[in-house]
């Protein structure tokens, strides 16, 4: 069996070589990062904790990626991001057709 002082410069290299910054880059990943800026900049205004990645996940997670370029140019161009982002999101908002 290998001692650890063995194994060491191994998983040292391993770490190295590996690749720096994010890995896993989409187009889904990049507009929750937009959405989960601008919403966080509000939220720390109010005095609110920042909202995380994961929490962001579940909210939006049935949304298709295609709406999410709508919601966001909808969002871009409000006077209050945070509050048409939640108001566009809240289904009784909407009647439907």
């Amino acid at each position: 069996m290998k001692s650890i002082r063995d194994i060491l410069p191994d998983f040292e290299k391993k770490v190295a070589a590996a690749a720096k910054g994010r890995k896993r880059q989409t187009e889904r990943g990049e507009l929750m990062r937009f959405f989960l800026r601008h919403l966080n900049y509000s939220r720390k205004q109010d005095g609110l904790a920042p909202m995380t990645m994961a929490h962001l996940g579940t909210v939006l997670e049935k949304i298709p990626t295609q709406d999410l370029y709508y919601l966001k140019s909808v969002c871009s161009q409000a006077k209050n991001f945070s509050k048409k982002f939640w108001w566009e999101l809240d289904p009784t908002k909407h009647p439907s057709r």
